[in-house]
């Protein structure tokens, strides 16, 4: 299979050309695109050497397969022109998402969404992905009334420049900074630009992406997404209201039985997740499940997930692979 891979040079598309190797994912032709800076480029895959080459390029080789990781405006302006091809188009941007048309796709969670006319897929935002797939069995069986949100992002989540800013705190050094403020033993309560209404964009991504995936606007959803230091995964605190009672030990079945879902939730041992735990895993990790006693109904869970792969590289590759197993692309 002829596979593109747009932004190939970024923290997200290095970390897919990883997965799609641990994957044994059929490429028999890499494309690999980035900016004209890095047009000539050597990168290595499946122990093979590709050149980098520039995104008309990667067009007019008519891939079976590209995925996306090199900002809105360019997937905007690009990917409808590889789905002219025929190519099938998974981008990780929020360029797409809320299209109507569009499927916003995490396999574990609404793979029914995937038709064949679909050539553009979007990948949902990396703090949406391991929510709704840590709550998807559970609205299954409850049915969520309401979601209140509060994350704790890693700095891998704004790329590199962002990790170069925090290392560079850390070290003395000095770097053009990417955030307002110092990150280095600093939180930010700040992801993307402000709206209008005082959220931020990321904020109102996990709103709006949440209602979509899970096919029901009438659910409640707020959220505060905050920068942290780290680097090895996103982390959310996540009460949840459902319809429906719910019984404590069957939530920890349902969701240890849930596909992508780890559960860690031995507070007696202190293992709850951790995003140095999570860091270059794909499972959502879930722990720290216990009622909300201040309200009927209403669940407590701390959930992590390594925001690079299931929240980016991994779930586009997933989305990928369910292209393959409905038949849409051959091989």
């Amino acid at each position: 299979m002829k596979v593109a891979v747009v932004g190939v040079t970024g923290l997200v598309g290095s970390k897919i050309l990883q997965v799609l190797e641990e994957r044994n994912f059929p490429v028999s032709e890499l494309i690999p695109v980035a900016s004209e800076n890095s047009v000539g480029k050597a990168i290595t895959f499946n122990n093979k050497t590709w050149t980098v080459v520039s995104i008309a390029n990667a067009i007019e080789a008519a891939p079976d397969l590209a995925l996306f990781s090199a900002g809105g405006s360019v997937s905007k302006e690009f990917a409808p022109l590889f789905a002219a091809k025929g190519t099938y188009v998974v981008d990780n941007s929020s360029a797409w998402r809320m299209e109507n048309d569009i499927p916003l796709l995490v396999p574990e969670v609404n793979a029914h969404a995937l038709k064949q006319e679909n050539h553009i897929i979007a990948n949902p935002n990396c703090s949406t992905i391991q929510m709704v797939v840590a709550l998807k069995p559970l609205h299954d069986r409850y049915s969520i009334k309401r979601i209140v949100a509060s994350t704790y992002q890693s700095v891998t989540g704004t790329g590199q420049k962002a990790v170069a800013q925090m290392d560079a705190e850390r070290s003395g050094t000095v770097v053009t900074p990417v955030y307002p403020h110092p990150i280095d033993r600093n939180i930010l309560p700040h992801i993307d630009v402000f709206q209008e209404n005082g959220y931020t964009k990321e904020e109102m991504k996990m709103v709006n992406e949440t209602r979509k995936i899970l096919e029901n606007q009438e659910i409640g959803v707020t959220a505060t997404t905050v920068r942290v230091p780290t680097t090895g995964g996103h982390s959310e605190s996540i009460n949840v209201e459902f319809e429906r009672d719910f019984n404590l030990e069957e939530v920890r079945n349902i969701l240890a039985a849930a596909p992508g879902v780890v559960v860690q939730d031995d507070v007696q041992h202190n293992i709850y997740p951790m995003p140095i735990w999570s860091h270059d895993k794909d499972d959502v990790f879930v722990g720290r499940i216990r009622r909300d006693e201040s309200q009927a109904n209403t669940l407590n869970l701390w959930v992590v997930s390594d925001n690079l792969r299931k929240g980016a590289a991994t779930n586009a590759v997933q989305v990928a692979e369910l292209l393959l197993e409905k038949g849409f692309i051959k091989h």
